[in-house]
């Protein structure tokens, strides 16, 4: 069975093209945003792959209640809005309640479900009602096949643009480790998207900070192009150590081309 297929606004998924969903975990400022955009949108034309901008506007779920949000939701709209506007690329970024669907979708192309949020019915429909892509991020706590309902919820609103991202599964606490037959099994579904590095993220696992494993991001990134991903997200940042959240999994800015250079080889190479 072929995998359905969808855009986020010119970039294609699941039709033999590699794209990239990147940028910083959170939108710390305008200037940390139109930096990275430029770097990854350069990037990304040289080697003819398609990108998608994302940074977080709000991370409402912090380890800690001491935790930097970001800017919220209008100054970070406006901040995403530069950026589509400047670079002329797609813009992605996270919606957690129903109220801030309708608002997002004036800026965005795609809205991204937490993968905390994945079950939320309500929710999966507010996004669905938008007409914009939908990505829903796979629980840490969801099978594969569990995915099939909450693309139905995003349906059933008649809004076929659904993409699914896999992100790891829990293994006991504070760890990720991720099942590489789950991206065939919810092809059946969408096109599926492989997160590097959240894959890599120690949820909590500094206490009142996540941990991660950074390191490991291009080996998984790697396998996942192996195991036929229609496309990779990869957070990055230009001085990950001080980023404001994430810090542990997201990668240097300045790998980002070596990176993306090994997983565009493999990608063609598993469809020859």
């Amino acid at each position: 069975m072929a995998t359905p297929s969808c855009n986020i606004g010119s970039v294609e998924f699941a039709r033999g093209k590699l794209a990239l969903i990147a940028g910083p975990c959170l939108a710390e400022s305008l200037e940390l945003c139109l930096e990275s955009a430029e770097h990854l949108s350069d990037l990304c034309r040289r080697l003819g792959v398609g990108y998608v901008f994302k940074a977080s506007y709000d991370k409402a779920n912090r380890s800690s209640v001491s935790g930097y949000r970001g800017p919220g939701l209008r100054k970070g709209l406006d901040w995403l809005a530069t950026v589509r506007e400047k670079f002329g690329v797609p813009v992605l970024s996270d919606v957690h309640e129903v109220s801030q669907c309708a608002p997002a979708a004036e800026v965005l192309d795609c809205l991204q479900i937490p993968a905390f949020l994945c079950r939320q019915t309500d929710l999966l429909v507010a996004a669905g009602e938008t007409g914009k892509c939908v990505n829903v991020k796979k629980g840490q706590f969801m099978a594969p096949w569990d995915m099939a309902e909450a693309v139905k919820k995003v349906q059933s609103t008649g809004n076929r643009q659904v993409l699914l991202t896999e992100r790891g599964t829990m293994f006991g606490y504070n760890r990720l480790v991720t099942d590489f037959r789950g991206i065939p099994q919810m092809q059946a579904y969408a096109p599926v998207v492989f997160d590097a590095t959240h894959s890599v993220q120690e949820p909590g696992g500094l206490g009142s900070a996540s941990g991660g494993k950074r390191e490991f991001a291009p080996v998984l990134a790697a396998a996942a192009m192996a195991a036929g991903a229609d496309a990779l997200f990869v957070e990055a940042h230009p001085d990950p150590d001080r980023a404001k959240s994430d810090a542990a999994s997201q990668i240097p800015l300045r790998q980002t081309e070596a990176l993306l250079k090994r997983c565009l080889a493999i990608f063609h190479a598993v469809r020859q």
